[in-house]
């Protein structure tokens, strides 16, 4: 479980074939400080489990279906990624409940700057546009953000905006992306659940098993 407060940017090393996924190798002083072997960190919102580990970074195996839904396939050496140890139990959970567990991709179609923040528009899949509402928790490349605006409910091509504060463009990868980039979605769990809820809602008693 995490809660989308990223504690640092962290730098892929290695990208290894492994079966048909691949072993990353991420360079995460502060995220291995404590870790152990088979602690979670996430890595731009995609939980991954500690295989080994050295004194400044950390190696995990990422499965074919992650690749498949999230950015992670896109990954090269060098490349910068948002890191986030799993919360610690007693501790103030600042964002929102967030299960590293990505729903698919969306795409950046607008960037727009202010004087003191920015603005990103995120096109998104028809699929997720239910799940996502205004003023609600999204989490892109696992940054918990607030939803500042959502396309109408007959958009063929929905989307959401969130803004972005000088802090969240200094400490998450988000600062550094730019029109047509892919970033990784989680949805609100919460919204996930009342829609599985009315996928039941009328059946016939005892047809859901």
């Amino acid at each position: 479980m995490f809660t989308g407060i990223i504690e640092e940017i962290g730098r892929i090393e290695r990208v290894a074939p492994s079966g048909d996924g691949v072993r990353l190798t991420v360079r995460a002083p502060g995220a291995v400080s404590d870790a152990r072997h088979g602690d979670s960190i996430a890595i731009s919102g995609v939980c991954l489990t500690v295989v080994e580990q050295t004194a400044d970074g950390f190696t995990a195996d990422v499965m074919k279906q992650t690749l498949d839904m999230s950015t992670l396939s896109g990954l090269a050496p060098g490349a910068a990624v948002n890191v986030e140890r799993a919360l610690a139990a007693g501790a103030r959970l600042g964002g929102h409940i967030v299960q590293g567990h990505i729903d698919g991709t969306g795409e950046i179609v607008e960037v727009r700057p202010g004087d003191e923040w920015r603005v990103i528009r995120v096109g998104i899949p028809l699929s997720l546009a239910p799940l996502v509402v205004d003023k609600g928790s999204i989490t892109l490349d696992g940054t918990s953000l607030t939803v500042s605006a959502v396309s109408a409910a007959d958009d063929p091509a929905p989307w959401l905006e969130v803004s972005l504060i000088p802090e969240t463009l200094r400490a998450t990868t988000l600062g550094e992306r730019a029109a047509g980039d892919r970033v990784n979605l989680e949805t609100d769990i919460l919204a996930r659940h009342v829609q599985r809820l009315q996928a039941f809602a009328g059946a016939p008693e005892g047809s859901a098993r």
